[in-house]
């Protein structure tokens, strides 16, 4: 039988996974504890051992849920040795049948409505978009020791890579009528090489 100490951290990332499942279901506006309950099996004694209150519980299901994300990131980027082609390694965002897509977009999004009026959840994208900044900037400074990008201010930079990512992802997301994978792709590595050369040297 696995120490205590092990099956806390079960618990725990059965809880948050089934907060996720449920915010990605049915919105923060209307899920309850006796939802999360419910679908982690857990009472509502049990529940309560872990997390006292609905915020608590969401504040720490969303922290794991960006964690999660940005490790994929991050994996996912080792896994090329070009920097432009680390820079634009994240198709899998706009793959509808990927698992983290599928929760992620309607968590993602549910967070920040959340999170424009509650410091704590800005503080929380704060951090999100600060680790993906240098992760980008990495890609970037190492573009530019291989001599593979040339003059760019690679903090800037890094912002609006980021940036073309989450704007191109929300027409996707929201609007796939008019936004096709194929366009979100084409979009994107366009929008980033055109970024990236505005930002050479000039002769």
């Amino acid at each position: 039988m696995p120490p205590i100490i092990e099956l806390e951290a079960i618990r725990k990332a059965q809880i948050l996974e089934a907060a996720l499942k449920t915010i990605a279901a049915n919105g923060c506006a209307n899920v309850t504890m006796a939802d999360i309950c419910r679908a982690a099996g857990l009472s509502k004694g049990g529940l309560a051992h872990y997390y006292k209150s609905k915020n608590e519980l969401f504040l720490a299901a969303f922290e794991e849920f960006f964690k999660r994300i940005f490790v994929r990131g991050k994996i996912t980027m080792a896994q090329f040795t070009d920097p432009l082609d680390k820079l634009l390694s994240f198709s899998w965002l706009y793959n509808a049948d990927d698992p983290d897509a599928l929760l992620g977009y309607p968590v993602l999004y549910d967070f920040m409505s959340i999170a424009v009026h509650d410091r704590e959840y800005r503080r929380i994208f704060h951090d999100w978009v600060q680790n993906w900044l240098v992760l980008l900037k990495e890609a970037i400074h190492e573009g530019m020791r291989s001599g593979r990008f040339r003059g760019i201010d690679a903090e800037a930079a890094a912002r609006s890579v980021s940036a073309i990512y989450q704007g191109i992802a929300t027409r996707w997301f929201l609007a796939p009528e008019l936004h096709s994978t194929e366009w979100a792709l084409d979009a994107l590595k366009r929008a980033v090489v055109g970024l990236l050369n505005s930002y050479q040297d000039q002769p």
